[in-house]
């Protein structure tokens, strides 16, 4: 079989009709050369005797620490040249997103002598809004907040050397993502498109999550910073009332006025 140009790996246990959703989303697209890596952890809902016959889709099934660590499995047999993973109940934003970062990606490719990471914006569900991504990744805007992942697409050679860090249950992605740009050198190159319809509400955003991301931010933070860019950056993001905005980010009622003045900013 030759080489397709998208792994997709979704990670799932028992997670209902979601993966239905989310495999169906993914199915439904104009371009095809993907292959579909479903990592599961023993699910006993029955969610994976629904997954369709289909030969680019593959189920691994069995025990793993966790999300991270799932991801890395379903990472040892993948294939393609680009990696995305999309979580149980998110959705591709339409019908020709693939084609269209396909076609992105080889447009921008041309004299790319880097490996890259290719990121978009979400439609955040739970507010109705399209959250856009920020037009380069800056030291500044690397502290604060990166792309959703389910909004990248990471050249393969990324995982080549190492995956994600099984030490950080809830930001590895955060810390592999600073690592390929920081370290390794990657580009990190913004696509204008949507990217996925982002449900939220997961496995990060529990109260108790919410605490150790926050721990696991600063521990990652002290790796990747010096202290006159943490001190500079805390400092900058408590002037600006960042605790307040993010609350106002994610109000049900406010999210469409913070985000139309946000986007102001980033080329939305």
């Amino acid at each position: 079989m030759n080489t397709p140009f998208y792994s997709i790996i979704v990670v799932s246990y028992n997670a209902g009709e979601k993966l239905s959703a989310t495999i169906k989303s993914i199915l439904s697209q104009t371009f095809g050369e993907y292959e579909i890596i479903v990592k599961d952890a023993l699910s006993t809902d029955g969610s994976t005797a629904k997954l369709p016959e289909d030969p680019r889709i593959r189920l691994i099934q069995g025990k793993d620490r966790g999300i991270y660590d799932g991801m890395n499995i379903a990472l040892l047999s993948s294939r393609g040249e680009y990696i995305y993973f999309l979580n149980c109940g998110d959705l591709l934003a339409s019908e020709a997103v693939l084609e269209k970062v396909h076609a992105e990606i080889s447009r921008k490719e041309d004299g790319q002598s880097v490996p890259a990471i290719f990121y978009g914006h979400v439609l955040e569900r739970r507010t109705g809004q399209t959250v856009f991504a920020a037009p380069s990744m800056s030291h500044f805007a690397m502290y604060r907040s990166l792309p959703c992942h389910q909004a990248c697409f990471y050249g393969r050679e990324l995982f080549a050397e190492r995956a994600f860090d099984l030490h950080f249950a809830v930001r590895a992605d955060y810390e592999h993502f600073l690592w390929c740009v920081m370290k390794k050198g990657a580009a990190a190159v913004r696509l204008d498109l949507v990217i996925c319809d982002y449900e939220g509400g997961g496995f990060s955003e529990t109260k108790k999550n919410r605490e150790r991301s926050a721990r696991e931010h600063e521990e990652i933070a002290r790796m990747y910073f010096t202290g006159k860019e943490r001190f500079l950056y805390r400092t900058y993001m408590i002037v600006t009332l960042q605790p307040l905005r993010e609350k106002i980010a994610h109000g049900k009622h406010t999210a469409a006025l913070y985000d139309r003045i946000r986007n102001r900013f980033y080329g939305g």
